[in-house]
């Protein structure tokens, strides 16, 4: 089990914990905002456990089936949590329109706030080493439970102050709106997610300034060539796949161009992890005088 597959295990560990102790939070209370809260819980650790699913199937090694690898299972990993984010915004929705109907007393509310602190700062804490590995390893799946996680810590938060407010007010229907408030963030994260995971699904293209560092290592390492056009980069999980066509003078021996292209290669290896690259020679009549001018 890799690294990554060992995080996103503890992540089912940490949303179980985090699970019960905002549970007995909610029961304790009766509140609909700290139901709400619970309630994103329980999406955390299907979410925790579509990831470990993803990150198995992602680390399989390329096959003939599958010739460029799996990596790309957990962009449909993050989609999924997208979804199952939606779920339960669109169930705290219901809950906060019965409450609101029906507004309840909150009992015993500064132990069930209490509670909710300890579970919020559990996931931050876990929040912060999911973002941290995820872009150590270059994890969509990583990267993307760190948000969820992250979005619900940001909910716990409002969530204390809600409640805290309107025991203090004695306003028994913010607790609702409270809740209301919370599905509309949820549902926010979770559009998001999937907005971003579809990118990579479609090959989306690397930040913009990835794609300026590549073509300046190809102007830097291409001496002997005369240009680099046709540079097409795409994201598929961990790995960036670059393609471009190099040309070089007619003259030029195959060795001597096959060696520009292998400097080229473990430039960009060097300066940035996880690329598959493949590059394209063409003689001089092929130059079209735009991309990467090296002469």
């Amino acid at each position: 089990m890799g690294k990554a597959e060992r995080i996103a295990a503890g992540s089912i560990g940490i949303g179980i914990l985090v699970l019960a102790i905002k549970g007995a939070a909610w029961w304790i209370t009766g509140s609909a905002a700290l139901y709400s809260d619970a309630l994103e819980s329980t999406v955390n650790i299907a979410a925790a456990v579509v990831a470990l699913i993803a990150l198995r199937f992602a680390s399989r090694p390329a096959d003939a089936n599958h010739p460029f690898g799996h990596d790309k299972a957990e962009f449909f990993a993050a989609v999924i949590e997208g979804v199952l984010i939606v779920v339960a915004a669109l169930s705290i929705f219901l809950h906060a329109w019965k409450t609101w109907q029906n507004p309840q007393p909150i009992l015993m509310p500064y132990e069930g706030l209490a509670l909710n602190a300890v579970a919020t700062a559990i996931n931050a804490a876990w929040a912060v080493l999911l973002f941290r590995n995820g872009r150590v390893l270059r994890s969509p799946t990583l990267k993307a439970d760190a948000k969820h996680l992250m979005a619900d810590v940001v909910t716990s938060v409002g969530v204390t102050i809600g409640v805290f407010l309107a025991v203090q007010t004695g306003y028994l229907p913010l607790d609702p709106l409270l809740a209301a408030a919370t599905a509309v963030h949820v549902l926010w994260s979770g559009a998001s997610m999937i907005w971003e995971s579809v990118g990579g699904l479609m090959d989306a293209a690397p930040e913009l300034k990835v794609i300026e560092r590549i073509r300046a290592v190809i102007a830097e390492q291409a001496a002997g060539a005369i240009e680099a056009h046709d540079l097409r980069t795409r994201h598929a999980g961990r790995l960036t796949f670059v393609e471009f066509h190099l040309v070089v003078p007619g003259a030029m021996t195959v060795a001597d161009s096959h060696d520009i292209c292998d400097r080229i290669e473990t430039a960009l290896k060097t300066d940035m992890d996880h690329l598959v690259i493949t590059i394209h020679v063409e003689p001089e009549g092929k130059a079209k005088q735009t991309g990467v001018l090296v002469l």
